[in-house]
Order: structure tokens, then sequence, then C-alpha cells
């Protein structure tokens, strides 16, 4: 289609505010991003959608609109719901650049423009795409109650006599059309999920052909946005996080036409699924300000007021305070630095939606933030589960919350990737969720010991001085450390002297003055020489087992 047809379109609302001479050009998709830089993402011959939340200043429009312009767009339009009238250092980098530049009204939303775009650019290939397109528009301005993705699926099956599902990256099955007969049985779902991943790791394009149980499947995946990975790099961080549609079908042999209908439908679960994304946004900020009000030390009085209004959201109805549990994933790449803290965040909602909950929103219940390399997950537990605190049989447990998606995931980590996770014992208040967020990284640990993809431990597992350490109260561990410890430290600062790690060096090779000093590289009548120091400045003597558990368990601590 032509930029001029959407000037005609009047549901659309645009007003063209540059480019009267581009009007010509083809549109060949439609892409929505707030990103200051979206290049990977594009392909040329797209409609750009944004809110202009990339835009911080006047400054910020000049390098956007070049990094379009430069990728082969076709237009950009911008709505007006965020910042009123569009800026004029906007219009002017886009007359710059020669990029047509439309305006959308408040009132119209992106959906409507992407569902217009997808099914003027589909029809043009395949008539039957149309009746996909204006039944999913309905859904969409209808909310949940119209049916998610189980209303593309049902025309699919109807009028084109697919039958087809939508799958996690874990293999959840989260739609699936009424032509398609019975649910796939869980373990056909885990066995396409692991399929999928591992055929979109070794970077072939989509769609996948899987022959399985006698019937063969395309695999088709659905990318957020529009996005497509470019790079290896690209693939890792997305390949976990993205849905994928499978079809009852060998597209093999499809012609193009109807290679291009599926796209399209794809391009529309991809709004459900961003949806979807947008909803758990409640959850995942209570979860980040819970997080930081433990991790700073944050007064438990102050803690529990934020836990009294996550309660509600995470656990509708509920009349007693619920009680917690911590759990931490991690997942990391051989080789490269990844910022791994969303992919986890992403694959730890995933894992910890309820089993019995279907759909594109399921009532999983939890609150995921992430930090750094890793997420972290507040999980509420109504009270009545846990009145018999003690039992291993009470709350998550780690072994059962990776039993289904380890074959998935294993496939999608490939060889250069690992997902460890640790589980924390269910706490009562605010008072102990400091000592389960310890407990849940120390039980990470223990699983990142382990061999596998795939690992993951419990607060079962723990020695019993890692399970105790977390529920020390901070101002015993400040001045059990600081008593201990800050000699060495003030000379280690003054001198360079080392203390502390040939310390901990020497408590890890249990006292022995050959294995340490090989270790540190040392003569071993130096390592005499920074024993004796250590003693002197602490009036301890590390020949005898109670200042070696003593300073074992001020290193823990610190």
């Amino acid at each position: 289609m032509r930029l001029r047809a959407l000037l005609d379109t009047d549901v659309l609302g645009l007003r063209l505010l540059g480019g009267e001479d581009e009007l010509d050009r083809s549109v060949r998709g439609v892409m929505t991003t707030d990103l200051r830089d979206p290049s990977r993402y594009l392909s040329g011959g797209e409609l750009v959608l944004t809110g202009l939340a990339w835009r911080r200043d006047a400054d910020d429009s000049e390098p956007f609109v070049r990094i379009l312009a430069q990728a082969g767009v076709a237009a950009l339009a911008a709505g007006e719901a965020e910042l009123g009238d569009v800026p004029e250092d906007l219009v002017l980098a886009c007359a710059r650049h020669r990029l047509p530049l439309f305006a959308v009204h408040e009132s119209v939303a992106f959906a409507t423009i992407t569902e217009h775009v997808v099914r003027q650019v589909s029809s043009e290939r395949a008539g039957d795409l149309a009746a996909v397109v204006d039944r999913h528009r309905r859904m969409m301005t209808s909310g949940p109650a119209g049916g998610g993705p189980d209303v593309v699926l049902d025309l699919l099956g109807t009028d084109l006599d697919l039958r087809a599902w939508v799958l996690s990256p874990t293999g959840r099955l989260i739609a699936g059309s009424k032509e398609a007969g019975p649910d796939l049985p869980a373990e056909t779902c885990a066995k396409l999920a692991a399929e999928h991943l591992a055929a979109t790791r070794t970077g072939r394009r989509g769609p996948h052909r899987v022959l399985l149980g006698g019937a063969t499947y395309s695999l088709f995946p659905i990318r957020s946005s529009g996005r497509t990975p470019q790079a290896a790099r690209d693939v890792r961080e997305t390949v976990l996080s993205d849905w994928l549609l499978a079809v009852e079908a060998d597209a093999g042999d499809w012609p193009e036409e109807r290679m291009d209908l599926l796209q399209g439908v794809t391009q529309l679960i991809a709004v459900e699924r961003d949806r979807r994304d947008a909803a758990r946004t409640v959850r995942r900020r209570l979860a980040q300000e819970v997080l930081e009000l433990v991790q700073t030390g944050a007064a438990p009085a102050e803690i529990a007021a934020r836990l009294r209004v996550a309660a509600p959201v995470l656990l509708p109805g509920l009349g007693a305070a619920p009680h917690w549990q911590v759990v931490v994933a991690r997942v990391e790449w051989d080789g490269e630095q990844i910022d791994g803290g969303p992919v986890a965040q992403s694959l730890l909602e995933e894992v910890l939606v309820d089993p019995q909950a279907t759909g594109p929103e399921p009532s999983d219940r939890i609150a995921v933030a992430h930090t750094g390399d890793e997420a972290i997950a507040l999980v509420p537990l109504p009270a009545v589960a846990t009145e018999h605190d003690g039992s291993s049989e009470s709350g998550l447990l780690a072994d059962a919350l990776l039993k289904a998606v380890r074959e998935p995931l294993s496939a999608g980590l490939d060889d250069d990737g690992r997902l460890t996770l640790g589980v924390s014992a269910a706490v009562h208040s605010a008072e102990g969720l400091r000592g389960a967020l310890e407990e849940a990284r120390h039980a990470r640990r223990v699983a990142a010991a382990r061999p596998g993809r795939v690992c993951a431990a419990g607060h079962q597992e723990l020695a019993s001085h890692v399970l105790l350490l977390p529920f020390v109260p901070d101002d015993v561990r400040r001045a059990f450390t600081a008593r201990l410890l800050d000699p060495l430290t003030d000379y280690d600062r003054r001198h360079r002297a080392e203390l502390i790690p040939t310390l901990e060096a020497f408590l890890d090779c249990d006292g022995s003055w050959t294995r340490c000093a090989t270790r540190l590289h040392l003569h071993v009548n130096t390592l005499r020489y920074r024993v004796g120091r250590i003693e002197q400045l602490t009036g301890r003597d590390l020949s005898r087992l109670e200042d070696k558990l003593d300073f074992f368990l001020a290193l823990r601590m610190s």
C-alpha cells in the first residue's frame, strides 16, 4: 500500500506534517517503538509509530530521525497523547531527512493503525486475511472479554482449515483454536517449544518444520513489536521470551501468499503479547520497590507497609496477610557479557505461572524485578498454606518449578547459556524478607555449582550456617564483622597488604600452609608473616578452631 492511502482513511485520523512529495512510498509493514535506537528491529519499508517517550529534549529528535532514515523506513507517525502537539524539532528533523511525518490524534489507538496497515498490506496478496484482522480489531477494542488470540486462531481453523496453537517459550499452552480440537498434551507442547528454540538458536529463519507423533508442525516466531534479531547476541536476548505459533501443516509447499498471511497473523498475536507484558507493569514495579527497600536496609515497618499495598494486587480478595517466598534466577552466557537481568525476569515470570492457569493473562500472582544480572520474584502464599511451616511441602519447591520446562529451556540456552534458580523458605513478615532474599541467593549458588544448563536448589539443601546467616539482625552482623575485619581492611587500604584475601585463602585451604602458599603464589615464610600480622591486628589465634570459625562467619556476613 502507499502512504497516500493512509491519509484517505478517515478512521485513522492522520494529519500530515511534512513529506508531501514522498507520499507514493510503499508501506511493507508497521512497527511501534519508543526506543532511542530501534535500528536492529527495522528492515525497511515500515510505518513507525511512536509515543515520543524516547524524547527528553529537542536534541533527541535529530539522531532518532537519522536512524529511521538510514534504515529505510517509509514514514514516521507520532502520537499526540503524551506531549500534545508534535514538537517542532521533530518536524524539522524529518524535513531534513525527507522522512514523511504524520500526527496521530490522541483518540486513535496505535493498535487501530497497526491492524489497518497489516490488513491492507496482506490483503494485496491474500484476501482471506481481512476477516481475521477485522475480528481481531473487535477483540482488541473489547478487551480481554473479546477472546484474545483464540479469536484469530478460530478463524484460521474455520476459514483456512488450519489447526493452530500459541505456545510460550517454556511450552505452556496460551491459546488454541476450536477447530484444533482437544488441547495439545503438555509433553507435545514442551517438545514443540524445544524444537523451536533449538532451531532459532541456529539462526535459521522461521517457520521451522517438525515431525512429531506422526504429524508435521510448522513453527512461526511471534516477536514483540515486530523485532527481528539480526545477530547471535540478539537471538540470545529474545529467544527465551518470544511466543510461537504452532500450525499443524507443512509450510514447505505453501505459496508466498499463504506465508505472508501467517506472518500477518503472528503480528496480530504479538499485539496481545505486548498487552500481556504491559499488564505486568504494576507487579514489576511493586517488586522493584520492595526489593530496593529490602536491599537498602529499610525499617521492617516500611517494608511491611509496602507489602500491604502489594498483597491485594497479587492475591485479590485475600483476607489475611500472606506469607512470602523469594525466588532468584540468573541467566548467564559463555564468552560474552550480556545483560541477563531482563531475560531472567521474563523467564521467571513464565516459570512461576500457575500451572492450572491458561490464556495470555494467567493468574500467576507473582511480581518479578531484576537488578544487574539476576531476577528476583516476590511470591505471595496464602497463610493457610504455611500454617504448618517447616514442612518441605509448603510453598514453591525448586525441582517442581523446573520439571516441566527443563527440556525447552535447555534447548533455548543451547551450549553457551545457563539458567540457575534458588528458592527460599516461606517467611511470615517483613522482618524475614531480607533473610529470605539472601537464602534464595545462597540456594542459587548451590544450583550454579551443579552440572547442566538448567538447575535449581531450594532452602532445604543449604548447609546449616548458610541457612542461619541470612536471619542474623543487621546490627549484629555489622558489629561482628567490624570487630574482626575492620582492622584488616584498614591495614590493607594503607599498605596494600592483601590481608583479607590471604585470610580467605588460608581458611579455604583448611589452614594448610603449603596449599595456601601455592594458591597465592607466595613463599611459605611470606604467608606466615601475613597470618602473624592478622593475628596481631585482631588479637586472635588462627591455630584455634573457635577463632577460625569466627573469621569464617565474619567473611560470609561481610
